[in-house]
């Protein structure tokens, strides 16, 4: 399959944006909130920490 295709980019997130935090526990409610606003919206939150840097960073993904 040529994945070039509409069929070929099912499924394919793409990265958009990523921005780094200080550590704030509370971003995973603000990262679910906007998975759940905007999914209609073909856009994708992320959030992971650094435990090295002591960091969070959010990841936006267009699908």
């Amino acid at each position: 399959m040529d994945n070039d295709t509409e069929e070929g980019k099912a499924g394919k997130l793409d990265l958009i944006a990523t921005k780094s935090f200080a550590v704030n526990p509370d971003l995973v409610y603000v990262i679910d909130f906007l998975n759940r606003s905007l999914k209609d919206k073909k856009v994708m939150f992320g959030l992971k920490k650094n435990k090295e840097s002591n960091e969070m960073i959010i990841n936006i993904y267009e699908f």
